[in-house]
């Protein structure tokens, strides 16, 4: 998800309660929410090695483990040099540090991983995406629901009143089930689709994608991979469940000689470790160079550069 959302969650958490744990509780939080995007860090050595790193070493089950105590030891270090300067401040809760640390960072990869980017759980023992399709990556009805919760909260506690946690609890509650309504809708949708699939001929085994849409729960894109090309239609809940096939074809062209010898540069390694549902827009070769776009059908159908599609250029003499 996005920063923000991650964010809010933090934010949500100590609202709820959690900040009274111990003191630094809500710097905790909200540092531990953000955590596991220390990755972001990996772009300075160019797009392309921050796909290869994203989502994985950091986001992990072991990042999990291991990312709370490196928190944890930070938090107390600066609670230790803070206290220097403030002697009537009192001193952090280890063990109450290091359990905020594990609650704010768990959230962040469990919510990154409901949506179509994917994650790669088991780094750096096993290179293997797995995507939930459960949630847009920014979700403004979730945003709207941590920041009432937050506001409301925040404006009790002013006030003096004793219930001032019980918002913020709320608004976690409430996301959590629109998560889990959403996740169950992708399940429910899934199998509209493979049913309309199999009705219409295609093989039992046809590898397709029912992919949240922003702002509107009740429609969801679909992508299918027929082997040659990709076929994109679109799922809506209202009136009632219904799939319908779209008329647009891209073809993979994978078999282009220039593009497979794009998909052997390194660029096209990593980015087809990353990619979902490539296929390659492959114009006609140049005397001097070749430009061959690798496109993921999972974000756009369009040969530009930026997220979703690279550009490699090959050599005339490659």
């Amino acid at each position: 998800m996005d920063p923000v959302c991650h964010t809010l969650v933090g934010g949500a958490l100590a609202e709820s309660g959690l900040k009274r744990r111990t003191r630094l509780g809500m710097a905790t939080l909200l540092i531990g929410a953000n955590a596991p995007d220390i990755d972001v860090f990996s772009h300075f050595a160019g797009s392309l090695a921050a796909l290869d790193f994203r989502r994985g070493w950091t986001h992990g089950l072991l990042a999990v483990i291991v990312l709370p105590f490196i928190l944890a030891a930070c938090i107390m270090l600066w609670d230790r040099l803070s206290r220097l300067l403030q002697r009537s401040a009192s001193p952090v809760r280890p063990r109450e540090i290091l359990l905020l640390s594990l609650i704010a960072i768990a959230t962040h990869p469990l919510l990154d991983f409901c949506n179509t980017y994917g994650m790669r759980w088991l780094m750096p023992f096993v290179d293997r995406w797995q995507y939930a399709d459960t949630l847009f990556i920014v979700d403004p009805w979730m945003w709207a629901a941590l920041i009432v919760g937050i506001v409301v909260s925040r404006r009790l506690k002013r006030s003096g009143s004793p219930t001032y946690t019980r918002p913020s609890r709320l608004a976690l509650g409430a996301i959590a089930g629109y998560i889990a309504l959403m996740a169950g809708s992708g399940v429910w949708a899934r199998s509209v689709v493979a049913n309309e699939l199999s009705t219409a001929g295609w093989a039992s085994d046809v590898r397709f994608m029912v992919a949240p849409e922003p702002l509107n729960p009740f429609r969801r894109r679909v992508v299918i991979d027929d082997g040659r090309a990709y076929r994109v239609g679109t799922f809506r809940w209202s009136p009632q469940p219904e799939f319908a096939m779209g008329s647009l074809i891209v073809w993979k062209r994978a078999d282009d000689p220039l593009a497979r010898r794009a998909a052997r540069t390194r660029d096209g390694e990593v980015f087809l470790q990353w990619a979902r549902f490539p296929f390659f827009v492959v114009p006609s070769q140049s005397a001097d160079s070749t430009v061959v776009h690798i496109v993921d059908a999972r974000y756009t159908m369009e040969a530009v550069t930026g997220f979703g599609a690279v550009a490699v250029v090959l050599d005339g003499g490659e």
